[in-house]
């Protein structure tokens, strides 16, 4: 099969033919539709985080299930899906106690020491499996606790991105932030997270919902997706233009870009007795800076979201039926689709700042 491999760091992705092995017990063979583009992968391939390579990146995928191993009764082929990089054990305590998207049991999901590898190259090396999935390949073997099904009326592109960024954003709003109807809410980045925290917090009831970028064209369609305010950081201190759109700062900020910057500029967009949520990827060792007074005096909290908190073979059919009976928008934050081969066009657009969200197309 044809796979977009990194084979070293810094480096572009590689399209190479791979082979894949058949389902073990616990595995599911996906054919792969429509894969998103996520900053996250870029972190890697800029050289911002280690990763062990060769290995398939991507982690945004939505298909049609090929194969089953034994003990896979979940999902059967045919079933439309879409994976997800919060592979859960279903028994460590986090997963017990309600946190499967910081499941501390990893090798419960990975296949045993000495066994075949999953993915080969021609010469027999074996090829990882960025995030546990590598989504962007014709075909994905993963753990069967990788993957939800979904209703087969969904569109698998607009699926792909409930993989990640949609769960990522909508989840740190209803998830890990629970606000309440009528809280006023900034959003720094108008990516693919970021606008769909703006779209969590409209339908979770914020009075208002202000978006921060320094693209026009991405704060354009964050308006279009339920921002009712707009901030250019480009044309001045975000900080100050909240503060006095809002008198004093919001009740939740959110950071989804993963910048040591906008992470510091977002808990000061936040007033007494607010919050800052940082879910954006920032570089790995990379620390932000606040004021221990802010945080004793006026009972400011600072709050990370891993992939929105998700239980997501919860959350994503019901992001599913949010798109589909309107809620969601998801249509208006598809910027491109383009072939495997043109993958790191794709990212430079993203380095450039060009668009919102590139989808790959396999079929």
């Amino acid at each position: 099969m044809k796979a977009a491999v990194l084979n070293e760091i810094p480096g572009e992705l590689d399209i190479e033919d791979i082979s894949v092995d058949a389902p073990a017990p616990d595995e599911v063979l996906l054919r792969v539709v429509h894969a998103g583009l996520c900053h996250s992968d870029l972190h890697f391939m800029d050289a911002h985080w280690p990763y062990q390579l060769p290995a398939v990146m991507g982690h945004e995928s939505a298909g049609v299930v090929q194969a089953v191993g034994e003990n896979v009764a979940y999902v059967k082929p045919g079933d439309h899906v879409i994976s997800c990089l919060s592979v859960f054990c279903g028994h460590c305590e986090r997963c017990l106690t309600g946190r499967p998207n910081i499941c501390a049991n990893p090798s419960a999901v990975a296949r045993p020491s000495g066994a075949s590898p999953r993915l080969a190259k021609p010469d027999g090396t074996e090829v990882g499996q960025f995030a546990r999935l590598g989504g962007f390949a014709e075909e994905m073997l993963i753990h069967q606790n990788a993957v939800v099904k979904i209703r087969d009326d969904m569109p698998l592109d607009r699926a792909a991105l409930i993989g990640c960024g949609v769960t990522t954003g909508l989840g740190a709003v209803f998830k890990t932030a629970r606000i309440e109807p009528g809280a006023t809410v900034a959003v720094y980045g108008a990516g693919g997270i970021g606008l769909s925290a703006v779209q969590g917090a409209r339908i979770a009831g914020a009075g208002r919902v202000i978006s921060v970028d320094v693209e026009n064209d991405k704060l354009e369609t964050a308006r279009q997706v339920g921002a009712t305010d707009t901030v250019n950081a480009s044309d001045g201190d975000p900080v100050e233009a909240i503060k006095e759109m809002t008198s004093g700062g919001v009740d939740y900020a959110f950071e989804c870009i993963g910048l040591k910057q906008t992470c510091e500029q977002a808990w000061s967009s936040s007033r007494p007795g607010g919050t800052t949520v940082i879910v954006g990827m920032m570089p790995f060792g990379e620390k932000i800076e606040i004021t221990g007074y802010e945080v004793f005096m006026l009972e400011k909290r600072l709050q990370g979201s891993m992939m929105g908190s998700n239980a997501f073979r919860v959350d994503m059919p019901r992001y599913v039926d949010m798109y589909l009976d309107g809620r969601l928008m998801l249509d208006e934050m598809i910027s491109a689709h383009m072939p495997l081969e043109d993958i790191n066009v794709g990212y430079e657009q993203m380095r450039q700042r060009v668009g919102t969200r590139t989808v790959i197309d396999f079929d």
